[in-house]
Formats: structure tokens, C-alpha cells, sequence
């Protein structure tokens, strides 16, 4: 008897849990398709209620161009890594197999009078930004391809949160030396004639074949920094606009379009200057002997003037204006 009663009440709670089930299933199964109905709807476009009365805030998902997402992860993101690494890969294999330029003479031990002190401020005041500015740039727009899949989610938030706070930051000295390296330095980087030259046998930069040993003339500032000065100040303004509109849209209030333009425009241009940035420190840095005393000091060696310089060099010691460092 106990037995059959011990029967009767597990059916029992069986047929109840079975039911339970079967209603929450159902349950789920109107959630998921009130769900699906629900996103269905957003996708084709459907607009809700705001407070806001500005242009598109009442519609909760763009869905009008997200090929930017695809553009995003397909083409900026790897053309920024390839911009970064893979100049500084090309580089590391063209100094192996060329090697350095070296000055012909040595070092004389003159140095030579070339930047002024609030020259070389500008200068670092533009460039150390510039590089915090490419290594976030980097992390935000490329990061959640390539680094993101192997740090841990609590690294990684706090990776992406540190490196927007320090991007946001730096955009402001980084604007304020864009502005004043443009206006100041322009004069002396207007294109010359035998500027043509110096790209022909490369600045003179090769160290094996008909380019060897050859030093064609250049001014003040020869032809590749002055394509870089050129490439700076157009991308320089560029992405100042366009990060100025994504720092500040309540100020700006772009629609989401003109949004969607200036992100596209402000990682071209990143990467185009991150590219140039990095041909630039290893000009100055590493393939020009004696090139990196000049964003230090001031002052360039007497040799180091006349084998790169040379008509500036000869400019100056005609009109009187060459000085030496003391």
C-alpha cells in the first residue's frame, strides 16, 4: 500500500515538473520570438521615443551603412598594424642589407647653429603626443582583432579604458604642435626643382649600386621631409578635425552619417601618418648619422650639414648668418 502511494505521488510530481517545464518552455520560446521580432524590426529601421529631439537619437541602430564595421576590421585595422609593424620590419631589413649613411668626413667636432630651442620644444611637443597618440590609436581601432584574443577580459577592459583616456588627452598638444610646427616651419619646406633630383637617386641614402656615394643638393630641408612636413600638416588637419567632432558630438552634433565619414577619415589619416612617423624616426634616428643631434640640441655637425644640407649650409655661410656652438 505504501509502496503504491509512493507510485501515485511520484507521477504526480513528475506530471507537475514535466508541466512546469512545458510552461516555461513556452515561455521562453514567446520571449525569444518577441525577441526576434523585436530586432527584426530594428533592423528594418524602426524608430522608438526620446527626450531628445536631435536629428537620429530616436532611432536605436544605425542600420542604414554598417559596411563601416566591415571596413573597420577588413582594411583599417590591418592597414594600421601593417602601417606600424610592418614599416618598422622594412626598415630593420633595409638597414641590414644597406646599411647606414655615414658621414664621408667624420665627425668635424663643429656643430652648427640649425633650430632654435623653441623650434625643438614645438617640435617634441607635437611628437610625443603623435607616438601615444599612434600606440592608443592602435589599441582602440585594432586592438579587439589582434590583441584582444589573447589578454584576459578584465586586462583588456582596463588596456581599452587607460588607452582612450590617454588618447583623448594627448589630442591637444598634439594640435597645438601640428599648428605651430605648420605655420612656422612652412616657409623654408616650399618644393624646389632639384628637390625632383633627390628623389631620383633616393637622397643619396643607398649604399650599393649607380646610387652609391651620390649626395644630391637640398636646402634647408630636403625633398622626402618635405613631403613629410606636406603629409603632416594635410593629415595633421585632417584628423584634428575629425577627432575634434568624435571628442565632442554634443558640441557638434553631427548626424550619424557625417560620424560615420570622420571616423573613416581620422583612421586614414592615422595611418598615414603613423607610416611617415615611423620612416621619419628611423631617418633621424638611425639611417642618418649625427641626424638625431639636431631635434636635441639644436645644432648639427659642420659635416653633417654640407654632405646633406649643403645649400643651406652654403646659404648661410654667404649671408653671414652660420653660428657656432660655443
Amino acid at each position: 500500500m505504501i509502496n503504491k502511494w509512493f507510485k501515485h505521488i511520484g507521477l504526480a510530481i513528475a506530471l507537475l515538473f514535466s508541466a512546469v517545464c512545458f510552461a516555461n518552455g513556452g515561455e521562453l520560446a514567446q520571449v525569444e520570438q518577441s525577441d526576434a521580432q523585436m530586432w527584426a524590426q530594428l533592423k528594418d529601421g524602426a524608430t522608438g521615443y526620446t527626450t531628445s529631439q536631435s536629428e537620429f537619437h530616436a532611432q536605436p541602430i544605425n542600420t542604414y551603412d554598417l559596411r563601416v564595421l566591415t571596413l573597420r576590421s577588413d582594411w583599417l585595422a590591418p592597414a594600421l598594424m601593417a602601417a606600424l609593424f610592418g614599416m618598422i620590419i622594412i626598415f630593420v631589413l633595409f638597414i641590414k642589407v644597406n646599411g647606414i649613411s655615414t658621414l664621408h668626413h667624420g665627425f668635424s667636432g663643429k656643430l652648427v647653429h640649425r633650430w632654435s630651442k623653441f623650434d625643438v620644444s614645438i617640435h617634441w611637443l607635437g611628437a610625443i603626443p603623435c607616438l601615444l597618440l599612434i600606440l592608443t590609436g592602435l589599441t582602440l581601432l585594432a586592438g579587439r582583432f589582434f590583441f584582444q584574443p589573447w589578454l584576459g577580459e578584465g586586462f583588456w577592459a582596463g588596456l581599452v579604458y587607460g588607452a582612450k583616456q590617454i588618447h583623448d588627452v594627448m589630442a591637444f598638444p598634439f594640435m597645438i604642435g601640428w599648428a605651430l610646427m605648420t605655420v612656422l616651419w612652412a616657409k623654408n619646406q616650399l618644393p624646389k626643382m632639384y628637390d625632383v633630383k633627390w628623389f631620383m637617386v633616393v637622397g643619396g641614402y643607398i649604399n650599393f649600386g649607380p646610387f652609391k656615394g651620390k649626395h644630391p643638393d637640398a636646402g634647408f630641408a630636403n625633398a622626402g621631409e618635405k613631403m613629410w612636413f606636406w603629409a603632416f600638416a594635410l593629415f595633421g588637419l585632417v584628423i584634428s578635425a575629425s577627432g575634434m567632432l568624435l571628442l565632442f558630438p554634443n558640441l557638434f552634433e553631427p548626424s550619424r552619417t557625417l560620424s560615420l565619414i570622420a571616423l573613416v577619415l581620422h583612421s586614414v589619416s592615422a595611418i598615414v601618418i603613423c607610416a611617415f612617423s615611423i620612416v621619419h624616426i628611423f631617418m633621424a634616428t638611425v639611417m642618418s648619422e649625427g641626424g638625431m643631434e639636431c631635434m636635441v640640441s639644436g645644432y648639427c655637425d659642420e659635416n653633417w650639414a654640407s654632405q646633406h644640407h649643403n645649400l643651406w649650409f652654403d646659404e648661410i655661410k654667404a649671408n653671414g648668418t652660420l653660428k657656432y656652438k660655443e
